[in-house]
């Protein structure tokens, strides 16, 4: 009855993630740009360690970072993750300060046993997300930008381990989403909109290899690697004109393919982990998007970024920790305490100012009562700046919240 009950919840958890993935869970002005603020696909208790992940493999939460972890799954363990987030953000912008709030469901993935050298996982992920207000004086007038939207993931994913310590894994996804880009020029009386859709509907492809292997008998080193290939997207682009002040649409141009004109770039992750006698584990990551082959075409005769976006190479280098006092103690010593940071040169380039990002993380695995069950709960403080040029600094406070079910299948109590 636990397994059907739990899988009730995941059939209910993935329709309200479906529903849910069309709101953007960003709030900034930087996501106007390119496809939006990108994911590493880090889940909540990852995102308290820096965003590490590449080279975990315990077993116990589910790494998407890296699909070669799902073959460490116990043949009889089932495991679940979903994740909520919310952030407060602070903007400065020629010394105004704004404060928004923003935050939804995050991600929702699952993963189970095939045999006992093969695991699995199925998900729904965040790709990126794009949500933004602003608004500035033109002459005769002003104009005021808004946008929203997402892409994400719906993968599945599997790995096998040929021999002791050694996966292979592999994610194929379908990716898809709808990012609106709006421009509202108010001049007089009159209003006009001018407005870029992109709308995705394309396929998602990552690759990743996990070797483990022990010093003695306290001490662990994992090494990962994962590998994502450029390839074209899918769906279409276009912008249209709309008369507010009459509430009609006046023209559609630029309708074209985005097969041949926008791409995803190829990607690659690594990662090293140090584990002591299944207390203490630290990880470093470095991330490598290579963006400036990944063109963006622009609509013809419309583009909302005035012809200052540019795609940079997207890297990105991580460091994280978690310390687990006493996995059989008391309820204090079985809390997972988790510290981490990490560095991002974006893939954004405004006018030749590069997009930075750089943030310090912090967060508790806490354990359910009578269950292997994991509560995570994470806080990010991050700065987002653009540089040479400082055009807007932001600061952010995320607080992530996921629940990791732990349960066992096809286990019986014995009656005594």
């Amino acid at each position: 009855m636990k397994i059907l009950r739990y899988f009730l919840l995941s059939v209910v958890a993935f329709t309200c993630s479906m529903v849910a993935s069309a709101q953007a869970n960003t709030t900034s002005p930087y996501s106007m740009f390119g496809y939006g603020i990108l994911n590493d696909y880090a889940s909540s208790a990852q995102r308290a360690m820096g965003g590490v992940g590449y080279a975990m493999n315990g077993g116990r939460q589910i790494n998407t970072m890296n699909p070669a972890s799902y073959s460490a799954i116990d043949s009889l363990t089932f495991l679940w993750d979903a994740g909520i987030d919310a952030s407060i953000l602070n903007s400065k912008e020629n010394d105004k300060n704004v404060t928004t709030i923003g935050g939804g469901l995050d991600y929702i993935t699952l993963q189970f046993p095939l045999s006992k050298k093969m695991g699995a996982s199925i998900g729904l992920l965040p790709y990126s997300s794009v949500g933004y207000e602003v608004a500035s004086d033109i002459e005769h007038g002003s104009e005021a930008r808004a946008g929203g939207g997402g892409l994400n993931i719906l993968y599945a994913g599997a790995a096998y381990s040929p021999f002791k310590g050694f996966s292979l894994g592999v994610n194929v996804g379908y990716l898809f989403g709808i990012n609106i880009y709006d421009n509202y020029v108010y001049a007089g009386s009159s209003t006009t909109l001018f407005e870029r859709v992109i709308q995705v509907r394309s396929w998602d492809l990552k690759v990743g290899a996990l070797y483990s292997f022990n010093l003695d008998k306290k001490n662990k080193v994992s090494i990962g690697a994962t590998y994502t290939p450029k390839k074209s997207l899918q769906g279409n682009t276009w912008g249209a004109y709309y008369d507010m002040t009459l509430d009609t649409r006046i023209d559609t141009i630029g309708f074209q393919s985005l097969n041949g004109n926008n791409y995803t770039p190829m990607g690659i992750g690594a990662g090293l982990s140090y584990e002591f006698d299944k207390r203490f584990m630290a990880e470093v990551d470095f991330t490598y998007q290579k963006w400036a082959d990944a063109p963006f075409a622009k609509v013809e005769g419309f583009d909302n970024n005035d012809g200052k976006l540019t795609f940079d190479n997207r890297w990105k280098a991580a460091a994280g920790f978690q310390y687990t006092p006493d996995q059989r103690g008391n309820y204090f010593k079985r809390i997972n305490y988790r510290l981490g940071g990490y560095f991002c040169h974006d893939y954004v380039n405004i006018a030749g100012n590069n997009v930075r990002e750089m943030g310090v993380t912090c967060g508790l695995g806490l354990p359910a009562p009578g269950s292997k069950t994991v509560v995570n709960v994470g806080f990010e403080y991050k700065r987002r700046v653009s540089s040479p040029v400082k055009y807007i600094t932001e600061d952010y406070l995320n607080i992530t919240l996921s629940v990791n079910f732990n349960q066992m299948w096809f286990w019986q109590n014995k009656i005594h």
